[in-house]
């Protein structure tokens, strides 16, 4: 028995975690991040803040703590530790935090995005042209990437089949109908967006809520995002996901090998079934994967090329 869930392997996209192009510092876990993994949202604000006292110009914390205070409804708080963290640097990854959605919803939200993106556009060449058009994608990308967080700490403490895990899956589902119904309403309008139009982050928002779809709008879509990619717009992993996952809701062997699957029988992940595992390489190369056999290797996967 399979789980009816494909995990893109080597994108870090669709159902297991963000694919931006600015994520939050990198570093260890922090005392309030590991609450905060866990769903201890107060703890969590209480850690951060502790650290907040004793370095008031730690950005990671800033934009940590600020996230947990939307999750927790104190949006005072919140407002007021976002605005201390972008002047420290403005990016535009806080416009599509999933941390702060609850946040978005919040009167104050509209001047905050506008002043955040007036600071990131005051230069000769300002990265996002069509404002209107990547303000309705950074919100998309926001929800589409919210709960994950969650859906995790639910596996872990109730089991993936739980009602709970259900639960905010469906959650996540017509979150995700809702997207693309706004997606293909906007595209009609103004084309596939580009990151030369509305910035990268944008840009990737769209690409999401396709790769998220289950109704074949990756079909519809695969040749707007094949002509990004020799754009230069896109790199051609994010072609060669789209095309895996289309197969895979049709039922169908992937080309790429870009996607897993959770075998309910033995409790692991596995590799989704190959149109040709002779030649899966070679399709490989044509879009700069590196082999399968080394992309499966960090997972603990064995790809043997003789066999499908």
């Amino acid at each position: 028995m399979f789980r009816r869930l494909a995990l893109p392997l080597l994108s870090a996209l669709a159902f297991c975690g963000t694919a931006f192009a600015q994520p939050p510092p990198p570093g260890p876990m922090s005392p309030g991040g590991t609450l905060r993994a866990e769903g201890d949202i107060p703890g969590a604000i209480a850690a951060f803040e502790k650290r907040y006292r004793e370095d008031p110009g730690d950005r990671k914390n800033l934009l940590e703590l600020a996230g947990a205070l939307s999750i927790n409804r104190r949006l005072d708080d919140c407002f007021r530790y976002l605005a201390l963290a972008v002047q420290l640097e403005p990016t535009i990854y806080r416009l599509i935090d999933p941390d702060l959605v609850t946040a978005r919803d919040d009167e104050r939200w509209e001047a905050f995005e506008e002043g955040l993106v007036a600071r990131i556009n005051a230069k000769p060449d300002p990265p996002v042209k069509d404002v209107a058009f990547a303000r309705a994608l950074w919100k998309m990308a926001a929800w589409d990437q919210a709960f994950f967080h969650e859906v995790g700490i639910a596996a872990r403490k109730t089991g993936m089949k739980s009602s709970v895990v259900e639960a905010i899956w469906k959650l996540k589902f017509l979150v995700q109908q809702g997207n693309q119904r706004e997606l293909e309403a906007l595209v009609a309008r103004k084309g596939w967006p580009l990151a030369g139009q509305v910035g990268k982050e944008a840009a990737m928002g769209a690409y999401l809520v396709v790769m998220h779809s289950q109704d074949g709008a990756q079909k519809k879509y695969l040749p707007a995002v094949k002509a990004a990619c020799e754009a230069g717009e896109l790199p051609w992993v994010r072609y060669a996901n789209m095309v895996d996952r289309s197969l895979f809701n049709e039922n169908l062997p992937q080309r790429y090998g870009t996607h897993t699957r959770y075998n309910e029988r033995t409790k692991t992940e596995e590799l989704y079934p190959l149109e040709d595992a002779s030649r899966v390489d070679e399709w490989r190369k044509e879009v700069g994967l590196p082999l399968l056999r080394e992309a499966l290797a960090p997972l603990g996967l064995v790809f043997e090329p003789g066999k499908k």
